[in-house]
């Protein structure tokens, strides 16, 4: 069994990077400790001009164990970065693990159970319902023997796309369920809260890198711009990025060819839109793909069950965490190769964009 990924030395990496470049480092320190009782944060640098008007900002962890990915590119960014390339009102914004938690516990959700990206909404408003999910809960829920039982019959029944449409859009309900969205605000959101207060309120252009693994094709990087309507920075992104960019619309009844949950809600994505009405932001996904979607489930589904009745730090569950970091963090050389290659292309061209960027265009 291959050695898995470890938080500490993770960060410690991506601050060797920072210092490199004489960055700017916040540090949010979260309230619970990692596996090895490691004290955890979510970083955010700053190369340049903290107050610039224009910023480049790249986000990693937000599905906590595709962090390793993410930080890997931001990693990468640092390094082949030249500070001579750095105007004036220009700085680069980098969010390191900003679910901590499942960056440190190989997790995909965070420390309870919730899905951040079903978790960016607002909840002065009722949740979402998923009315269809509750029949479906005890595929994640109870007996195991019943519940593959339920899997089985549901995937030869309605199969798998129809599993897929209403699981991954999210649920609000059940807080041991699959794909929870919560019931308030979690420590991730507040602390997004803080960090565009205090990196991000001044701005007035951003550019947004979001990373993500486990949909799509494999090896493919998709770049993505998810929200719920067409907002006017999509012609800038367009502009930018041509045909390699798809528009994805989200909202109940929606489809998607991508991989990429069309039908869920509280997308950070949509979050950075809303919380900053003045700016030009412009946020993207780079979603790369590595197994087909019923496999991923499989293997989150058993992370899911894992944490609830099983033992991570076993010899069985040490098997499982292999599995699902595998599924988002591939150790295929060629895999690994191809997605750094083409994330650091996309990082190029929007870095341009971005640098040629008008505060006055629509």
């Amino acid at each position: 069994m291959s050695d898995l990924p470890h938080y500490s030395s993770q960060r410690a990496r991506f601050v060797a990077a920072v210092e490199r470049q004489h960055g700017a480092l916040t540090s949010y320190p979260h309230p619970l400790p990692g596996p090895q009782g490691e004290t955890l944060y979510t970083d955010v640098a700053v190369i340049g001009d903290p107050g610039a008007s224009k910023l480049m900002m790249i986000i990693s962890g937000t599905h906590g164990v595709e962090g390793y990915y993410g930080s890997d590119s931001q990693i990468e960014w640092l390094n082949r970065f030249s500070l001579t390339a750095l105007p004036d009102d220009t700085a680069i914004v980098l969010l390191h693990l900003l679910n901590p938690w499942g960056a440190a516990h190989l997790r995909r959700v965070n420390e309870d159970n919730i899905d951040l990206n079903r978790n960016f909404i607002d909840f002065t408003q009722p949740a979402p319902a998923n009315p269809e999910y509750p029949s479906w809960h005890g595929i994640y829920h109870g007996d195991r023997i019943q519940a593959d039982e339920l899997l089985a019959e549901t995937l030869n029944g309605a199969g798998w796309l129809a599993v897929k449409r209403v699981v991954e859009a999210g649920q609000y309900q059940f807080a041991d369920g699959f794909l929870y969205g919560g019931q308030q605000p979690s420590w991730s959101y507040r602390t997004m809260q803080t960090i565009i207060t205090d990196h991000l309120s001044q701005a007035k252009t951003i550019l947004s890198f979001d990373l993500h693994t486990g949909a799509g094709a494999w090896g493919h990087p998709m770049l993505l711009s998810i929200a719920e309507q067409q907002v006017a920075a999509h012609q800038w992104g367009k502009s930018l990025y041509g045909e390699w960019l798809t528009l994805l619309f989200t909202g109940a009844g929606r489809d998607s060819v991508t991989g990429v949950t069309a039908t869920a809600t509280g997308y950070l994505s949509q979050f950075l839109l809303e919380s900053l009405p003045q700016t030009h932001i412009l946020p993207l996904v780079v979603e790369c793909g590595t197994y087909p979607g019923e496999e991923m489930h499989r293997r989150v589904r058993d992370d899911h069950w894992l944490h609830l009745q099983g033992d991570p730090a076993s010899e069985s569950g040490r098997a499982l965490k292999q599995q699902l970091v595998e599924g988002f963090w591939p150790a295929d050389r060629d895999w690994r190769d191809l997605v750094a290659f083409r994330t650091q292309q996309i990082f190029v061209r929007g870095w341009q964009g971005l640098l040629n960027a008008d505060h006055n265009r629509p």
